[in-house]
């Protein structure tokens, strides 16, 4: 991951491998964002012609290089585009300015050094300035390169080593504040991505397990890890039966970071985590098993988002739930028209073993409500119906508290990622009832991603406010790199639940 440093010295002074400024469009016209005005003195006031003379428009995202031949200390200057200019006393949106930023570190992978003075942008050289543009550089500064050879590393470039803000005063503690807090983040998203990236031969339930342990244990949380003996004593029906086919065993992770008043309760956030699925017996296609590595990316970001907490020291006591099994084909499997027992006594028909992320999640959720959670949110890769509804990069939140799941959206709004409210119509419930059971795993498939989140809500307590994520879309990222967003795990939805979470620390 990308470093941060703060620095004073001018961007056309800097001694780093490229400095990067902002460009935007304003009514068809090349505008160079403000932060860049002695790079511009520096080259005789020639750089906005030069850039247009490249063909630069400010369209968002857009990346221009010029060497500066002896202008600046820098050999290169990157031009980033950032849209629209704002209107006159407007200003650029943080998510604007965080792509931006993250775009321009990622085209620069390979340098050791950059440096930026898009701090300036809106007029704000403290921690409301720093803030995006640290963001951006930590999450465009990412590269999974653990199994490449040698040979393929050289086409593969290392992320950049360090990005330098230019401030005019690197002591200011709004803006250090605005350095660690990025890094925080920066460094649980790339844990969530590297374990949402690597192959599950090398990431069993155990594995998952040892990797919270060695993330959130140092970070000042404590770990319980509940192994398959456990979880047979403790009546965990749903998690053992989902991982019976597997040679490798399940395993519940409990997380606890205690921040706020002693013995005080706590909001608990569960993490769906499947470190392979496919589909049990019944059996995926084999394209749609092709990513089903990253169908642990809700456990992953419930780790990742417990160790942020942590080394944020927020006054607020959290208890992270990471549900980990395989879900394979075997002699030993859950069937078709197997009944489990769930934890709490609850007795689900599995209809469809591949509908098995929420028979570990309701384990888990009702740990959580037998420990008197304030508030539960949980967190999956649940169902294929979540990318037909809202597409790759949109993740939808349901809950049974209307002020709750608003609280989510907004809370993923001011951190940059995309959620959206969807409801828990009362009408589909009754597909999930079983003639042999207390209910069925699955239900109409029409609106599958409602009788998904209308199942789960089926082991909250009544009065407790509980939100659904499902980021079956956005924790992988299948298409193209764009932004700050690299091919593969993604982090979503670390920033929104960090964010959150401040919120109600206050």
């Amino acid at each position: 991951m990308t470093r941060i440093t703060l620095s004073n010295t001018s961007l056309a002074e800097s001694n780093v491998d490229a400095i990067v400024i902002g460009v935007a469009n304003r009514n068809g016209t090349l505008v160079v964002a403000p932060g860049a005005g002695d790079v511009d003195k520096a080259m005789k006031k020639r750089l906005t012609a030069a850039l247009t003379e490249l063909g630069a428009t400010g369209k968002a995202g857009e990346i221009t290089k010029v060497p500066t031949l002896g202008a600046t200390k820098a050999p290169l200057l990157v031009a980033v585009g950032l849209g629209d200019a704002p209107k006159r006393d407007g200003q650029y949106s943080e998510e604007a300015v965080r792509r931006a930023v993250g775009t321009a570190v990622r085209t620069l992978a390979g340098a050791r050094r950059i440096a930026t003075g898009l701090a300036a942008v809106n007029g704000s050289l403290n921690g409301d300035g720093v803030r995006p543009v640290a963001e951006g550089a930590v999450l465009g500064g990412y590269a999974f390169t653990r199994y490449r050879s040698r040979a393929s590393k050289k086409d593969h470039k290392r992320a950049v080593g360090s990005a330098a803000i230019v401030v005019p005063d690197p002591r200011d503690k709004a803006a250090k504040d605005a350095v660690d807090r990025a890094t925080a983040i920066g460094d649980a998203v790339t844990l969530c991505r590297d374990l949402v990236n690597t192959p599950a031969a090398d990431l069993h339930p155990a594995d998952l397990a040892e990797a919270a342990v060695e993330a959130c244990g140092p970070a000042g949380c404590e770990v319980e890890v509940f192994d398959e003996v456990a979880l047979a004593e403790g009546g965990h029906g749903g998690i053992l039966g989902v991982g019976q086919g597997a040679a490798n065993p399940p395993r519940l992770v409990r997380i606890t970071w205690n921040g706020g008043p002693a013995g005080g309760k706590a909001i608990h956030l569960v993490g769906k985590g499947i470190t392979f699925d496919t589909g049990g017996l019944s059996l995926k296609p084999p394209t749609a098993m092709e990513w089903m590595k990253a169908d642990m990316g809700g456990a992953a970001a419930v780790i990742g988002t417990m160790q942020a907490i942590a080394r944020l020291k927020l006054p607020i006591n959290v208890v992270g739930w990471v549900a980990s099994a395989e879900n394979m084909p075997s002699g030993t499997a859950i069937r078709p028209s197997d009944i489990l027992t769930m934890r709490g006594g609850k007795t689900v028909e599995v209809m469809n073993t591949d509908a098995e992320g929420r028979l570990v999640m309701a384990d888990a959720i009702v740990r959580a409500s037998e420990e008197g959670a304030t508030t539960i949110v949980d967190i999956a890769t649940l169902t294929g119906a979540a990318l037909v509804a809202l597409g790759s990069r949109v993740y939808a939140v349901m809950s049974n508290d209307d002020d709750l799941r608003e609280e989510m959206v907004a809370a993923a709004d001011a951190a940059g990622e995309q959620a959206w409210p969807m409801p828990l119509p009362d009408e589909l419930r009754k597909s999930l009832d079983s003639d042999a059971a207390d209910l069925s795993n699955t239900g109409d498939r029409n609106g599958g991603m409602l009788v998904a989140g209308l199942f789960l809500r089926e082991f909250v307590p009544d009065g407790t406010p509980w939100a659904h994520l499902d980021v079956a879309g956005p924790a992988w990222n299948q298409g193209d790199v764009h932004d700050y967003t690299p091919k593969g795990g993604t982090g979503v939805p670390i920033r929104t639940l960090v964010e959150w979470l401040e919120s109600r620390a206050g």
